[in-house]
């Protein structure tokens, strides 16, 4: 959402905001030194040993650009590029089998170090981020899906995970923004859930593919949702 407006409103102030401490790390280090994340990138092989050598490091540890790194390495070359901590918060993502992982796109990393540059990014709470939001501000909210099933219940890109608590914590300040006169937009699955918390704004139905399932044959296009203001409260 944020790249593609960004090429279509370049000059727009913008502000970034995530509970997952790797994710603004990397953002931040991609805007500040992408010529740093470029270099410690290119230090690194798709081979298994050194995938777990890399995972095994402790993030904090790292330098801001190598920390960024990591991070877009073990995505690019975990399984189906999924993001899964445990309970103390450590990556456990085992090694992706592929053919040649593109985990150094040099001309895309330079692509979006511009595109954030003069970007805001903050680690944080998303009710702390939108206090400032004012009327007429836009604000896009991509939480951790509710699962669409029991099986399914998968939460974990920080510890302690994103479950109906948050997500209804969620809902109401989604509707605060709203009856504030922002406009307000949230993707998440279509669920009895979902349709219930949102039921006073319009819903849109959306399909998109999802690599990530242990049965091959149940990848594919998902039924997920759009949310927004509707007219009247916006």
């Amino acid at each position: 959402m944020f790249f593609d407006l960004r090429t279509q409103l370049p000059d727009k102030a913008a502000f970034l905001s995530d509970v997952n401490a790797e994710l603004v790390n990397c953002y931040e280090a991609v805007r500040d030194d992408v010529h740093g994340v470029i270099r410690a990138l290119r230090g690194h092989v798709y081979e298994s040993d050194h995938y777990y050598e890399v995972r095994a490091l402790k993030p904090a540890d790292l330098p801001p650009a190598e920390r960024a790194a990591r991070t877009i390495f073990l995505n690019k070359t975990g399984y189906n590029g999924l993001y899964r901590v445990n309970r103390s918060g450590q990556f456990n993502v085992p090694f992706g089998r592929m053919t040649k992982p593109l985990f150094c796109d040099v001309e895309n990393l330079q692509a979006c170090s511009r595109a954030l540059a003069g970007v805001s990014i903050t680690h944080g709470d998303f009710a702390e981020a939108t206090k400032r939001a004012k009327k007429g501000d836009f604000v896009y909210f991509d939480p951790p899906y509710v699962p669409l099933s029991p099986t399914s219940d998968f939460t974990a890109y920080i510890p302690g995970g994103f479950g109906e608590a948050e997500q209804r914590k969620l809902a109401k300040v989604f509707a605060k923004l709203a009856d504030r006169g922002v406009h307000v937009m949230l993707s998440n699955s279509d669920t009895p859930l979902v349709r219930e918390l949102y039921a006073d704004f319009e819903i849109n139905v959306v399909y998109a593919s999802r690599s990530v399932n242990s049965n091959a044959a149940r990848r594919g296009k998902l039924a997920e949702v759009v949310v927004c203001n509707r007219t009247g409260r916006s």
